[in-house]
């Protein structure tokens, strides 16, 4: 079972107040569904789904749904469930928020009442993810959670309700539809709590931090492979320098405190210069700093140009 599936299974038997169901049902229907006045029919192929959409309906109204399996032979050989409700219909479509004032029109977003608190907004949010959502592993892809719409007002409002929590959720037109998406790990993981997939959370948690120690380190690795190639790169056109001073005869040019780093350098060419700085400390007896190394190693540089120039 894929990452998306597991988080599906989950939230699809969370228990809920009556009030939470018709909102979750009130985010499915608006999210895929084909209603009309006398009959309502969702088509999905998550099982979950499914199923998750017979209960509320049974629970809550007490009507049995119509469940047809066929076989989708459109590039997936996936089952298609098709959920059809032919009783109580006008009563379902006027709870989940959908009917105007007139009765005889379905508007295709929901009232304000069915997102009125934060346990609504979860649940109507968890159905719109259920019917029609998925978010990659983040084991395996790159970090990203979408809901797919039909139309854009409803794009739009989902987008509302997930930026209420501050999420950064965008649309996006598509082909067929919109998209409704969140790229930021942090922001998806906070997604999933808000929809109450807890076991979801807790590995995609998991997996992030990992994911994020292992960047980490390598950066790291970079850094310090960087580092070590940048104080060879130097190291070795100190010792090139030294090389062109003794090349002129100019060695003795150079006073006791010059050559002595000269010599220390030609002898330790993978050190750098604090590395230097305290072998030559502990090795002579004498202090010396970083700073006074690459002063006298300047020097060095200084006359194998004036050299060169010659």
């Amino acid at each position: 079972m894929t990452y998306s599936g597991r988080i599906k299974e989950e939230i699809s038997k969370i228990d809920s107040e009556k009030i939470e169901y018709i909102s979750e049902l009130s985010g499915i229907l608006c999210t895929n569904a084909d209603i009309k006045l006398y009959s309502i029919r969702v088509q999905t192929e998550n099982l979950n789904a499914a199923n998750r959409i017979f209960k509320i309906v049974k629970e809550v109204y007490n009507v049995t749904s119509n469940i047809t399996v066929k076989k989708n032979y459109n590039f997936k050989k996936n089952e298609v469930y098709i959920i059809e409700i032919k009783k109580n219909v006008p009563e379902i479509i006027k709870d989940i928020g959908l009917m105007n004032e007139t009765g005889f029109k379905i508007e295709t977003t929901p009232r304000e009442e069915i997102v009125a608190d934060d346990n609504l907004k979860s649940a109507y949010l968890r159905g719109c993810f259920l019917i029609c959502g998925s978010v990659n592993d983040p084991k395996t892809s790159r970090y990203h959670l979408e809901i797919i719409e039909s139309t854009e007002d409803q794009a739009e409002f989902i987008n509302g309700l997930i930026n209420s929590y501050n999420l950064n959720s965008k649309v996006l037109r598509r082909k067929k539809g919109y998209m409704v998406y969140i790229k930021e790990a942090e922001k998806i993981g906070d997604f999933l709590k808000l929809i109450k997939a807890f076991n979801g959370v807790m590995y995609f948690e998991d997996i992030r931090a990992y994911r994020e120690k292992v960047n980490l380190n390598n950066r790291i690795n970079n850094c310090e492979q960087a580092n070590v190639e940048k104080s060879m790169a130097s190291s070795n056109r100190q010792i090139k320098d030294i090389e062109i001073i003794k090349a002129y005869d100019a060695y003795d040019l150079l006073d006791d405190k010059v050559k002595t780093v000269a010599e220390y350098r030609i002898k330790y060419p993978e050190s750098s210069l604090i590395e230097l700085s305290e072998i030559i400390s502990v090795e002579t007896k004498n202090k010396i700093t970083k700073s006074c190394v690459n002063h006298r190693l300047r020097k060095i540089r200084e006359l194998a140009e004036k050299l060169q120039k010659k």
